[in-house]
């Protein structure tokens, strides 16, 4: 989950792969790998989701604690994972949220990877479903990082998607990434999704392309570090470098990220 943001730049690139969509057709010539359906109710399901744990900030002054395995911020319900933002004091925190995580569980290299979600609204709202490499120590931005989908509560309808890399990244006002507006996001379910091969990574939104960044074959990790397995991410910060640049309206919550499924593919 990145930092601090600056204007991001609006690309589309050709669509690579069939818009799966609500009702879970496979892309054309791929195959279903690993998925989760989010039936039921009860707890995530603990063989394919583990937490981050923690009140520190997270590298980006966010005001939230991250919750362990509390169902008051992470379940599932009505056959949604409901991932929940709440204003209650945690320690030194005055908000508690859920960081989902398939590390150890659910990791891919390239592939199409695809999750039907409803975002939460309001000022100091930031949800996002992203990736990370698996390494023993995260390197950040060196190792990389993938951002299928984020959104900030005080630009509502803009949805974000991003890559980290050592040469792009926000620190140094180089990050990449694309985006497209949405109204409706706090309201009904959309499809995000990235196609990652090893020339590129496509971002698309209900099968629509808006983002594409290109692998310039420099042969280094500066500008590519996605030959290596990444896992993924679920988790609605509150406030933050980014998320909270309008500051957080406490009169909003509770506020949830609905996930009705996740889905991964990998070419045939």
């Amino acid at each position: 989950m990145p930092r601090l943001r600056f204007p991001a730049v609006l690309l589309c690139c050709a669509c690579l792969g069939a818009f799966s969509g609500a009702k879970g057709q496979v892309p054309k010539g791929m195959k279903l790998v690993w998925s989760d359906e989010f039936n039921g109710s009860g707890p995530p399901d603990a063989a394919k989701w583990s937490y981050n744990v923690g009140g520190h900030g997270w590298g980006n002054r966010e005001l939230q604690y991250y919750t362990d395995a509390d169902p008051d911020n992470a379940r599932v319900e009505g056959g949604n994972l409901v991932v929940e933002a709440r204003k209650e004091t945690f320690g030194d925190n005055a908000y508690t949220s859920a960081r989902l995580v398939s590390r150890g569980k659910g990791e891919w290299t390239y592939g199409r990877v695809e999750a039907r979600a409803k975002l939460p609204a309001g000022r100091g709202t930031w949800p996002a479903i992203w990736m990370l490499p698996t390494v023993d120590k995260l390197k950040w931005p060196e190792d990389g990082e993938i951002d299928i989908m984020e959104h900030v509560g005080f630009n509502p309808g803009v949805v974000h998607g991003t890559v980290h890399t050592k040469a792009y990244n926000h620190s140094v006002g180089t990050q990449k990434g694309g985006q497209i507006t949405v109204p409706d996001v706090a309201t009904a379910f959309h499809v995000y999704a990235i196609e990652w091969t090893p020339d590129r990574i496509s971002w698309f939104l209900d099968g629509k392309p808006f983002f594409s960044f290109a692998n310039d074959k420099a042969g280094n990790k500066e500008t590519w570090p996605f030959d290596q397995p990444f896992h993924l991410i679920f988790n609605v910060a509150v406030g933050g470098n980014w998320g909270g640049q309008k500051g957080v309206d406490e009169s909003i919550w509770p506020q949830r990220m609905e996930v009705d499924w996740v889905r991964v593919y990998a070419r045939k």
